[in-house]
């Protein structure tokens, strides 16, 4: 398993019961979690002195209870810098645990020694633009909802890349590729987190069991002839690592290079588990 554990603004402190009481920077949440299906006694204080708590309905959805918890706030991670707020389905507008793909893809960044352009595809709040940004790349950065770029935006600015050569595209990330692939653009590395289920700006719909393959073939037109890296990360229960893996084998073995893939988690500070939090499939060009 990939760990996310460089982390000193977050932590997830324990688990139980279906819930993570977890650490962002100075504020205490918990939060529910489907992997957390065992039950143990609470007993780190943290439980109690929490600032947020997501509480999930039994008919779907859920709301918040606050206790002292500002409208948003900040934590950093290295040299980036993100801005959270608490909205509706739970979230803060991070995934921590994507730091361990960040990490990765700025290193493969820095090792090419030569300037490189990233399409970043379903990209959120922008934590995978930021940071291959921060490493030296252009990136292309596409989502399709207005609100999340703008999201995007705010922490760039606060990780000092106001400057930056990040191209900002509300758009449904299928019709951009396929304009992209007309237009004769190219890259040197994808990155994409795609949802399960979603819609476009026009109403496209996303199911990701049909939908992933033809797009990873898709999207294998835009790489350039010596890509760099193409990383693709999924938080569907039934996307295997190894399904990722298979996909990414496919259709992109003319470019010679080679393909891991494995579950990325998040360290459990009082107990030493470690907590699940989907699969990331990574093709990379082999060195000479």
């Amino acid at each position: 398993m990939w760990l996310a554990d460089n982390w000193k603004d977050y932590e997830v402190i324990d688990c139980s019961n279906g819930e993570k009481l977890e650490r962002w920077g100075d504020y205490l949440l918990i939060r529910p979690d489907p992997q957390v299906i065992w039950d143990t006694h609470r007993n780190h204080k943290g439980w109690k002195k929490k600032n947020g708590h997501y509480h999930r309905s039994k008919k779907g959805g859920g709301e918040w209870e606050f206790f002292g918890l500002p409208n948003q706030w900040s934590i950093t991670y290295g040299a980036l810098t993100f801005q959270l707020k608490p909205f509706s389905f739970k979230h803060t507008g991070l995934f921590p645990e994507q730091a361990v793909n960040w990490d990765w893809c700025a290193e493969k960044i820095k090792n090419a020694h030569r300037p490189l352009t990233v399409l970043n595809l379903f990209a959120y709040t922008g934590g995978a633009t930021i940071s291959a940004a921060k490493a030296g790349a252009k990136v292309t950065h596409v989502d399709a909802s207005k609100g999340m770029v703008a999201w995007a935006k705010e922490n760039a600015l606060s990780s000092g890349l106001k400057d930056a050569p990040i191209r900002w595209i509300v758009d449904d990330c299928v019709k951009f590729v396929e304009r992209e692939i007309r237009r004769g653009n190219k890259y040197d590395a994808i990155i994409m987190d795609p949802p399960s289920y979603g819609r476009g700006p026009k109403g496209e719909i996303w199911k990701i069991e049909d939908s992933i393959h033809p797009f990873i073939k898709l999207c294998a037109n835009l790489l350039a002839d010596n890509p760099v890296f193409f990383l693709i990360n999924s938080y569907t229960t039934g996307l295997q690592p190894a399904v990722l893996a298979y996909m990414l084998e496919l259709e992109l073995k003319k470019f010679h290079g080679f393909v891991t893939a494995d579950e990325i988690g998040l360290p459990v500070s009082s107990n030493g588990f470690i907590l699940p939090c989907g699969a990331t499939g990574r093709f990379e060009l082999k060195q000479k």
